[in-house]
């Protein structure tokens, strides 16, 4: 079986990645970035998600590369997260510029020394209209530059991104993923806030799937 390492996010979509993964190939690691994110939650999430499947968990120091970075809603406390719908047009602040591709490097980099051939990134079509580094074209790119920088070592699949969110929970779901503990939220408060752009997403993931949302908002739903 082929050995794997999931950039891992915390989310919804890493972690079904990660359960793909489990059933497919041998997870030999999951990789996570700390990036002085405002939601800095999300790294309790993906390791209590790596846990659950016995996974090594690696988190990348990459705060001081974040605090380079202004104008993102993400790593600037001076702009406030977007709240409502998740599209292109309001989620447009939460850009972190070659966010993206920046993980993925440095991922490809601890693949290699730990004899790793594939780091997965969970990126989908829901991505494509606002994150330029999660589009098809750029995993092709990134997927050889990979594949060149160690000598043929290790190469990036993306495994999810000509699907949708919802599809990817339904997947998820039929693997049994731990959904209950992952994280979505950009406020990064104790519970999903369940205003922000990614709640919404979340929201909107589990009733297109059909399957039963575990999340705890802390705010219902508007009708």
């Amino acid at each position: 079986m082929t050995r794997v390492a999931i950039l891992l996010s915390g989310g919804l979509d890493s972690t079904t990645a990660l359960a793909v993964a489990a059933r497919e190939h041998e997870p030999a690691l999951t990789i996570s970035v700390d990036y002085g994110q405002r939601h800095v939650r999300e790294l309790a999430a993906a390791r209590a998600v790596s846990e659950r499947y016995g996974v090594p968990h690696v988190v990348i120091d990459l705060r001081s590369w974040g605090r380079s970075l202004r104008g993102s809603a993400l790593t600037d406390e001076s702009i406030a997260v977007p709240h409502g719908d998740y599209d292109a047009e309001n989620m447009a602040v939460t850009v972190v510029p070659n966010r993206n591709a920046t993980f993925l490097m440095a991922a490809v980099g601890i693949a290699q020394a730990n004899d790793v051939a594939e780091v997965w990134t969970a990126v989908h079509s829901g991505d494509h209209a606002l994150y330029a580094d999660c589009r098809p074209e750029f995993i092709v790119s990134a997927s050889q530059t990979a594949h060149l920088g160690t000598d043929g070592a290790v190469t990036i699949r993306a495994p999810f991104v000509s699907m949708s969110k919802a599809d990817i929970v339904s997947m998820g779901s039929s693997l049994g993923a731990p959904f209950e503990l992952t994280w979505s939220c950009y406020e990064g408060g104790d519970e999903h806030c369940g205003e922000c752009g990614t709640c919404a997403e979340r929201r909107a993931s589990f009733i297109l799937a059909g399957v039963e949302d575990p999340t705890v908002y802390e705010t219902a739903e508007q009708s």
